[in-house]
């Protein structure tokens, strides 16, 4: 389906459910008219925590905007990727002004979850009313005391249920997080002190312990995002990678150019795990802030060397570079993403902007520090990746931070993505002139 506002042109969009099977008159209509349309690459976007239609297509038509102009002769189609995330109302879509709507939350009492993010979780989790009312109420009464976070803790553990199809984790290490697991008014002290040393304004002054409440949201917060984590892969492995599989055999000229932020980043990686074996159609990979383990590619795990990466090798997948895009001001990835991925056995406490330093390198996310553990991975600054600098296939980590900077707290700079620096480098890692 086309959208009437994009900038870019030909324009396509793949819409996938949950188990990641694609809507058929989206897909037949792409196999159709791709070589109709004289296209010889095709950048393919995902989203990643956007939860409706416009939200991502309005990333994708800003972000694809330059491209026209930087390849003026190349024949470039555009495929956009929907598929069911989400986002709580109070934080960023890429690119966009804070709201006025986004800033009552921080300034002007009101319900903890507004209408918008209450209707999300409830198709994030449905079946699941009653549990997330209960959970409204806690956090809008935040009784004193730890009974209230301890409930809350408990019923955020009820919400999850399993999907359609078996998830595959980043790594093949066993267990769930501990956040999800253990003590949970541990888990809301930790997230608390975490947000607090990430946003001093938003926390409490003095000599004063961070509010519980403040880490019990952050603890829902997180128990969606890592079900849509899971779901990301799922999409991508079952839904997207067949798919490319089907265009390879109906346009084999066609050259494809993958691109994903945060969730979406997990989602065109584990497309190379399911694209069919002979398929080299794959040109590119362009991971823009991966919300995934910086493991993930390891043939071994640094601290388990009998143990691996869910995508080993997968970069070989790619008849041409993979380039992971990382900024250490992605405070979402270096601080509240470990505490959040840590699985149950890891018993380490600790607290603020050390959690990064005490955890150590082992639940790191690839947007915030690279591509770790694949020998051979090369490391680029951007200006020397847009000089020429970028090798012809493998793992690149690229330091986007000259870029990717801005963003409010706590989640810093990790939706400062739309910049003509990186639509450029999608093209030069294309080797689309």
């Amino acid at each position: 389906m086309a959208d009437p506002g994009m900038s870019v042109s030909p324009y396509w969009e793949l819409t996938f459910d949950a188990d990641g099977d694609v809507d058929g008159p989206e897909r037949d209509r792409l196999l159709a008219q791709v070589t109709d349309r004289g296209v010889r690459d095709l950048v393919v976007f995902s989203h990643g925590w956007n939860n409706d239609r416009s939200g991502a297509t309005a990333l994708y038509r800003r972000f694809l905007a330059p491209v026209p102009k930087l390849a003026p002769k190349a024949r470039i189609g555009y495929a956009g990727v929907i598929w069911p995330s989400m986002r709580f109302s109070d934080e960023p879509i890429p690119d966009f002004p804070r709201s006025v709507a986004a800033e009552g939350v921080r300034t002007a009492p009101g319900p903890a979850l507004d209408e918008a993010t209450r209707r999300a979780l409830l198709e994030t989790f449905p079946g699941r009313a009653a549990v997330l009312d209960r959970l409204a109420r806690l956090l809008d009464e935040r009784p004193a005391g730890t009974e209230g976070p301890a409930e809350f803790g408990r019923l955020v553990r009820l919400l999850p249920e399993p999907e359609g199809r078996q998830a595959v984790p980043d790594t093949e290490e066993d267990g769930e997080p501990a956040v999800f697991t253990g003590d949970p008014v541990t888990a809301c002290e930790q997230f608390a002190r975490a947000l607090a040393a990430l946003d001093p304004a938003a926390g409490t002054a003095g000599f004063s312990l961070p509010d519980l409440w403040d880490g019990a949201k952050e603890l829902l917060r997180q128990a969606a995002y890592y079900q849509m984590k899971r779901r990301a892969g799922t999409v991508g492995e079952h839904g997207l990678g067949p798919l490319l599989g089907r265009l390879a055999q109906a346009a084999p000229g066609v050259r494809v150019h993958l691109v994903g932020h945060s969730f979406g980043a997990r989602l065109v990686a584990f497309a190379l795990r399911g694209l069919p074996a002979p398929v080299r159609t794959v040109k590119s990979v362009t991971l823009l802030q991966g919300a995934f383990s910086h493991y993930a590619f390891s043939a071994r795990l640094p601290h388990a060397a009998d143990r691996s990466g869910a995508l080993k090798d997968a970069q070989r997948r790619v008849d041409g570079p993979l380039v992971c895009c990382h900024s250490h001001f992605d405070t979402a990835l270096g601080t509240i993403y470990p505490l959040a991925s840590r699985l149950a056995g890891d018993d380490r406490s600790c607290a603020g902007n050390e959690i990064a330093s005490v955890l150590g390198p082992r639940w790191g996310a690839l947007g915030y520090d690279g591509v770790q553990a694949v020998p051979g991975t090369a490391r680029l600054d951007l200006a020397a990746a847009l000089g020429g600098g970028l090798p012809a296939s493998g793992c690149v980590n690229v330091d986007a931070a000259a870029v990717v900077r801005r963003g409010d707290a706590p989640y810093g700079a990790h939706s400062d993505i739309v910049h003509p620096e990186l639509a450029r480098l999608v093209l030069a890692a294309g080797r689309i002139a």
